[in-house]
């Protein structure tokens, strides 16, 4: 999948925008004060990032986690195809053991 450019903003676009957030009562526009405060989500809510962070258990297990060394330019090939690299990385394994 090519990755999406993402392309400059016309000026009507951005004032478009700005009217958009200056018209929405609840957005605030955070200081240095609000800055200094913020934590790490991990820091301030652990229990809700622990809650996301796993996948839970597969409902029918077929794959195995292995640790694999592979050629640079193999690697950035299959990255550049973007998200799902890894099951490209099976599928082209899987033609060439003839499955």
């Amino acid at each position: 999948m090519p990755k999406r450019k993402i392309r400059d903003l016309t000026d009507a676009e951005d004032a478009a925008i700005q009217r958009g957030i200056d018209a929405d009562p609840d957005t605030v526009e955070i200081t240095e004060e609000m800055m200094a405060r913020m934590r790490p989500a991990a820091e301030a809510k652990p229990e809700i990032v622990a809650a996301y962070r796993t996948r839970g258990p597969q409902k029918a297990p077929t794959k195995q986690l292995v640790s694999l060394r592979l050629d640079q330019e193999v690697l950035e090939r299959f990255r550049a195809k973007g998200p799902g690299w890894q099951r490209l990385i099976n599928d082209a394994l899987r033609r060439a053991v003839g499955l």
